[in-house]
């Protein structure tokens, strides 16, 4: 059996919960739990805010621990290893993404909390395939967040082939900018914070901003008009988006990775004029989550968490809700 905490309802506490996973497949690995990080999406899949969460819910999708069972055929993690999970726990392995090593782009990948349970728990079931080994000096306290947050700001510095020498601004200094202020500071770039938080301004320049930027206040926008490359967003509320992208060189990228609900209300003259692009993306695949590891353990670069023992997951959880966490929380044994 594995014991876990769950919700039984959208928006509810979490509760101690039991339930047997039955055998282990062939290519299915078991992790001892030792860490796990709360990410907001794990709130929002608690509150079925997006429409296809199913009850009970165990959440947990920034997973580090070690491996405890291994099925018969699989050869890339041994028990004994420490290893991290991210939100996805499997994927089709046949498909053009899969195939081309986009795996977080098939169609059929599995959520690790997506019909299935999650990392609040003692233990946590995932296809190999998603499970990432962790390199040598990597911080076990701090990883889970990379295995979601970070990932999901490492992985646009790669497919969107950003270069040292760019001028790189960050929309939001929370739980996702903040880990994105470290990667594209050690990347190489020149890194501007976009923050309306006069007490962010300070820490997003010791965590990697060369300038901070109150988007509110025209004469700062007006600073770095037409100069950057790149500007990934992180936030989940509606903004300004044309006057961000009034601050992109010609051929610039406007990159969201925070979910927001509401549609992106841009000028179409905004882009054509400049040649400018508007994306986003989910997290990354397995083989993006190893390089943003060693880069990450490379550089020394460790997010800044909050602890919690995992049987005060309800207060954790709370605190995330009312905004009050510097940057993120991990559950820890």
């Amino acid at each position: 059996m594995i014991r876990a905490y769950a919700t039984r309802e959208a928006g509810g506490k979490l509760e101690p919960f039991e339930y047997d996973p039955g055998p282990l497949g062939k290519d299915g690995v078991e992790i001892d739990v030792e860490y796990c990080g709360i990410c907001y999406s794990d709130l929002s899949m608690i509150d079925n805010e997006w429409g296809f969460s199913q009850y009970p819910l165990v959440p947990g999708h920034e997973v580090i621990g070690t491996v405890s069972k291994v099925g018969e055929s699989v050869a890339n993690v041994t028990v004994g290893q420490k290893v991290g999970l991210g939100w996805h726990s499997g994927y089709c392995m046949t498909c053009p993404s899969c195939m081309s090593g986009d795996h977080n782009l098939c169609a059929s990948q599995e959520g690790t909390i997506v019909g299935r349970h999650g990392g609040f728990a003692d233990k946590v079931r995932a296809h190999a395939a998603s499970v990432v080994a962790l390199p040598e000096g990597v911080d076990l306290q701090s990883a889970g967040p990379l295995f979601c947050g970070g990932i999901t700001v490492f992985s646009p510095m790669v497919t969107f082939n950003v270069r040292p020498t760019d001028r790189v601004g960050v929309i939001g200094i929370g739980g996702l900018g903040h880990m994105a202020l470290m990667f594209l500071n050690a990347w190489g770039c020149e890194v501007t914070a976009f923050t309306s938080s006069e007490a962010k301004k300070s820490e997003a320049l010791k965590m990697g901003a060369h300038r901070t930027i109150d988007s509110r206040k025209v004469e700062e926008l007006n600073q770095v008009a037409g100069r950057l490359d790149f500007i990934i967003s992180t936030v989940n509320v509606k903004l300004d988006w044309n006057a961000y992208l009034s601050t992109l060189q010609p051929n610039g990228r406007l990159h969201i990775v925070g979910a927001t609900l509401e549609p992106l209300d841009i000028g179409a003259f905004s882009l054509i004029m400049g040649q400018r692009s508007v994306s986003g993306s989910p997290v990354g695949s397995p083989a993006t989550i190893a390089r943003m590891l060693e880069f990450a353990a490379r550089h020394k670069i460790r997010p800044i968490i909050e602890k919690f023992p995992f049987d005060k997951v309800n207060e954790a959880l709370d605190k995330l809700r009312h905004g009050d966490v510097r940057y993120r929380i991990v559950l820890t044994r």
